[in-house]
């Protein structure tokens, strides 16, 4: 961690700038730390609505200490390699678990797919989950079972085995976001026709179109946005095939 670990101090300086209301970049700026280790310190210990300096500090102790009495050694990563920092890589996984749980994800389901995420290879076994993650079998069967659902992950058939591997790919947000368009299409013609039924001149009437043409225009912007995105992939496949 940048800086060594968090003090007592730091911990007041950050419950009194939430407080404020700065956000985890200018907390992160103020005390020359990354704003995920900001985010982190805040996500484990209440979030920015109740943080308190001390309960953190006292139960940043008692993890340490329960740690050190109860986890063995972490096991080798493989695919860890590239001249990465281990301690970067992990103060960013545990943030983006956390980014993860913040948008709705249950926090099992985060970790496998940060877990899955921050690998070279995007994709491991479940035996594989079960050493990095440290769980039981069990939880990392019922976080795939969600996630494959969810259309998040898929599975392939490890070569000469008869073990499978749990998949990301680098579209992995395409679905979430083409089900997110076509909710916003149905709202907006809903929209539309409420206008329609309640008449335009009316408050509600007004309400309604008012609903429509926003989301007209943002269903829009998302179909340029998506337009763009697959000429960007179609000339990054033709230069790699170059």
């Amino acid at each position: 961690m940048p800086g060594g670990r968090l003090t007592n101090e730091d911990r007041q300086h950050i419950a009194a700038w939430l407080a404020e209301g700065l956000g985890y970049a200018e907390i992160g700026r103020r005390l020359g730390r990354p704003a995920s280790t900001i985010m982190r310190e805040v996500t484990r210990n209440g979030g920015p609505d109740d943080y308190g300096a001390d309960r953190a500090h006292e139960a940043t102790r008692h993890r340490a200490r329960r740690h050190k009495q109860t986890q063995p050694p972490a096991p080798p990563v493989p695919d860890s390699g590239h001249g990465r920092d281990p301690r970067a890589v992990q103060d960013f996984t545990e943030s983006f678990t956390a980014l993860l749980v913040q948008q709705g994800l249950p926090r099992m389901e985060a970790r496998v797919l940060a877990c899955l995420y921050v690998t070279d290879s995007g994709g491991l076994t479940a035996a594989d989950l079960v050493q990095r993650l440290r769980v039981s079998p069990a939880s990392i069967s019922h976080a795939i079972a969600f996630l494959e659902q969810q259309g998040m992950l898929g599975r392939e058939r490890v070569p000469g085995a008869r073990r499978e591997r749990y998949v990301i790919d680098n579209e992995i947000w395409l679905p979430s976001l083409l089900a997110s368009l076509q909710m916003n299409d149905e709202l907006a013609a809903a929209s539309q026709r409420g206008a329609e039924i309640f008449g335009a001149t009316t408050p509600a009437g007004a309400r309604f179109e008012s609903s429509a043409e926003l989301l007209l225009l943002v269903g829009e912007a998302f179909r340029q946005v998506m337009e763009q995105w697959r000429q960007i992939l179609a000339a990054r496949n033709t230069g790699r095939q170059q």
